[in-house]
């Protein structure tokens, strides 16, 4: 099993810096998911620890052992990529078993460790067929397969459902969870897919510009995002974000909240709340919205309803059964404590309880 560390990891080509010291402690048998969007560092950092490229500055280590300058078939790491990557050539048994075949395994073992790694992947029954006779969860099964059969330190995952289909994506992710909680294998994980980081997860690093913005579990990042950026990239549909000075008449956030005027005097501050916080009902303590129906969209399980707030538009997620029609006036009823705060200028989420209290 084993902890990956990395300490000011920075990586520059010329003049332009990918990454710009990245920080890490990655324990024994987590999931960690570097989540952000084309562009962020996730893939430049995979391809760092991997070994397909150096770091400009900064240490790697596996186990207390460094990985700077390790040549990437000594470093006891295994890479599925985004592309399958199989032999159209060969077997699937033969796919799987390519790695162990190159360092001279011998045959009787490499077969046993292939049968092994296929029945845990559910594809024993296709070992004789080649990668074109399979669909391409059988594909992405075989090229786990490869990387599962060398049992290697640490598996690496480069987007590796981004070429499926939305139902093959919620299939494999399925797969990969049950995997790792069978297996409890180290995982880093490259996805821009927010729905698959917060269900495969047992940590997810949301990356910016070269930057690690956050890193906490799947319900820290999306309960209590660091920052505005954090917030609006997690969660379908987005948070509602609100410039709280321009919020029209009826839209008083806290009546009577000393925090709040204490926030106003000193910081522009903005406003999140999640679709899913906006409720059709009453309930003790909430705060009222009026507003008008603006659009519905029902998913099946609930209906996404856009509400005009005077001029400003919220979406709330909404029961399916809910009768409801374009035009209608509406209440919607919020949790206070379900509220989100946003520094206007930084961005950075502010703390309001450690704000009341120096307020106060």
């Amino acid at each position: 099993m084993s902890t990956l560390e990395l300490r000011e990891i920075h990586k520059s080509y010329g003049s332009f810096a990918t990454l710009k010291g990245i920080n890490l402690d990655l324990e024994s048998g987590e999931f960690l998911v570097l989540l952000g969007a084309s562009g962020c560092g996730k893939s430049t950092l995979l391809s760092l620890i991997s070994g397909l490229s150096d770091p400009t500055s900064g240490e790697m280590t596996l186990n207390g052992k460094t990985l700077n300058g390790v040549h990437p078939k000594d470093r006891d790491i295994a890479m599925v990529f985004q592309s399958y990557a199989l032999y159209p050539n060969l077997s699937v048994a033969r796919n799987i078993g390519f790695g162990l075949e190159m360092r001279g395994v011998d045959r009787s073992s490499r077969e046993a460790a292939v049968l092994e790694a296929a029945k845990v992947l559910q594809v024993d029954h296709l070992l004789d067929r080649k990668p074109a006779d399979l669909s391409g969860g059988q594909r992405q099964r075989v090229a786990i397969g490869r990387a599962l059969v060398r049992k290697p330190q640490l598996f690496l995952f480069d987007e590796p459902l981004s070429n499926l289909d939305a139902k093959l994506r919620m299939e494999m992710r399925s797969e990969l969870k049950r995997l790792h909680q069978m297996l409890g294998v180290t995982v880093v994980y490259v996805t821009h897919d927010q729905i698959e980081a917060m269900t495969l997860a047992s940590r997810i690093a949301v990356m910016r510009e070269g930057c690690i913005e956050q890193l906490g579990t799947p319900a820290e990042i999306y309960n209590r995002p660091a920052s505005r950026f954090v917030a609006e990239f997690m969660g379908s549909p987005p948070i509602n974000i609100l410039d709280t000075h321009q919020l029209p008449d009826g839209l008083e956030i806290a009546q009577g909240a000393s925090f709040l005027s204490g926030l106003s005097a000193s910081q522009p501050v903005v406003l999140g709340v999640r679709p899913e916080a906006l409720k059709p009902t009453p309930f003790e303590g909430a705060l009222q919205w009026q507003g008008v129906v603006d659009l519905i969209e029902l998913t099946g399980p609930e209906q996404i309803v856009s509400v005009m707030l005077n001029d400003t538009r919220v979406t709330a997620t909404l029961p399916a059964d809910l009768a409801l029609t374009i035009g209608q006036e509406i209440t919607l009823f919020v949790d206070p404590n379900r509220l989100l705060f946003f520094d206007a200028q930084d961005g950075q989420r502010i703390d309001l309880c450690a704000r009341q209290t120096a307020v106060a």
